[in-house]
């Protein structure tokens, strides 16, 4: 039978502390307010209040990451307790706290890709099915003609009197007997199948397909201004595409096959079947959400890191953090990244990209071997960054 704990926090006291390591536990407010902030300077920073229902500390709960936020009792609050080993019995009871918070993640999800596509490109992006054309465009201006191909079908589809609907039947027709771009519409297949390149679904197109990777690995982007903002690379075992799923609106970034890969396909639904009746996958979706939450917010940090080699590393540092690599002090790790991979991450275009590379493979932490970046001693870099971090942030303070 399931037991919760229950705590209880005085006004002004701290319930977590941002930087802090990550607890075994997370809390569903009962009474009381609280407050939330990043200590982090970053641009749009905000207080947040919360009640009764609302929950603090998930994400270093489920993900084992340090606290990303400051949580301080603005009145007494009562909480209850939640353990990491309790939440799959918990939705199991109560399915809708699982939703209520993947709800709130995802939201939190489409407001992290705003800013960081905004911050990083200077821009803000055009969330209109006309659109689609431009994504198309730039994906054919790179060669990539598999992803512009998909793109122009959605365009086609979605803008049949839209303003470059000619262009669009155009480049469509011309490209389309030269490339092979799989599930241009979507299919009741379990598992797909994509080739390198391949386009899985557009940002602004309409659909609910949510996957799971089984093989391979997946780069969700964003196109802005003629340039491309990668926000993420995902391994086997990660999820996407679940924010169309969860809030019904188009998709907010691109997801690109990075190397062959073979998905699992949920839909509207069997995942609401899911809900129902395995709690542990909604476990794992939770985790899965949050550790792409806590990437976000730290990706969103790097853009505050002015200099390009301080920049570089704490993103390389990210990349590797995010993976849970556990080594000894000293050990080192090869990475599957290449320079120009973390570039990208960082927003840099191919222009831009030179100079930021010759600073970041002279760094004393940074090998590269057969294109490859290999780091000598994981602890020392994971390190480094967390120093460059916390100078920039004195530096933001300083300068108010």
């Amino acid at each position: 039978m399931l037991q919760l704990g229950m705590v209880t926090f005085t006004q002004n006291s701290y319930i977590l502390v941002e930087g802090t390591p990550a607890t075994d536990r997370f809390y569903i407010i009962q009474s009381g307010k609280v407050r939330c902030y990043h200590e982090t300077q970053l641009p749009g920073n905000s207080n947040v209040m919360l009640g009764p229902g609302d929950f603090v500390g998930v994400i270093p709960c489920m993900t084992g990451h340090s606290q990303t936020e400051t949580v301080v009792a603005v009145t007494n609050v009562t909480a209850i307790i939640v353990k990491r080993e309790q939440y799959p019995e918990l939705i199991a009871h109560n399915t809708s706290v699982a939703m209520k918070i993947i709800r709130a993640f995802s939201r939190n999800m489409r407001s992290l890709n705003d800013n960081l596509t905004k911050i990083t490109l200077k821009k803000t992006s055009i969330e209109t099915p006309e659109h689609l054309f431009t994504t198309a465009s730039y994906f054919q201006k790179i060669g990539n003609f598999e992803a512009a191909v998909y793109g122009y079908y959605q365009y086609l589809k979605q803008c049949p009197n839209g303003q470059s609907i000619d262009d669009a039947v155009k480049y469509f027709k011309a490209l389309k007997p030269k490339v092979n771009a799989p599930y241009l519409e979507s299919t009741s297949d379990l598992l797909r199948v994509y080739a390198k390149g391949n386009m899985i679904f557009s940002e602004c197109q309409t659909g609910a397909d949510m996957f799971i990777i089984q093989e391979g690995s997946v780069r969700i982007s964003r196109v802005v201004d003629g340039s491309e903002v990668t926000l993420a690379l995902l391994k086997k075992g990660d999820m996407f595409g679940e924010m169309a799923l969860l809030e019904n609106k188009p998709r907010s970034a691109c997801a690109i096959a990075h190397e062959n890969c073979k998905l699992m396909t949920i839909n509207r639904s069997n995942f609401d079947q899911m809900v129902a009746t395995q709690a542990q996958l909604i476990a794992r979706l939770t985790t899965t959400l949050a550790d792409r939450l806590w990437s976000m917010y730290r990706q969103l940090v790097n853009t505050q890191l002015k200099e390009p080699r301080e920049k570089m590393v704490d993103m390389l540092a990210l990349q590797i953090e995010v993976k849970k690599i556990t080594v000894a002090k000293g050990t080192g790790y090869n990475t599957d990244l290449t320079p120009n991979d973390i570039a990208k991450l960082c927003g840099y275009t191919d222009s831009e990209a030179n100079t930021p590379i010759e600073f970041f493979i002279r760094d004393q932490n940074v090998r590269i071997i057969e294109g490859k970046i290999y780091v000598p001693d994981v602890a020392e870099l994971v390190r480094q960054a967390a120093f460059y971090r916390k100078q920039s942030n004195r530096r933001a303070i300083e300068a108010k």
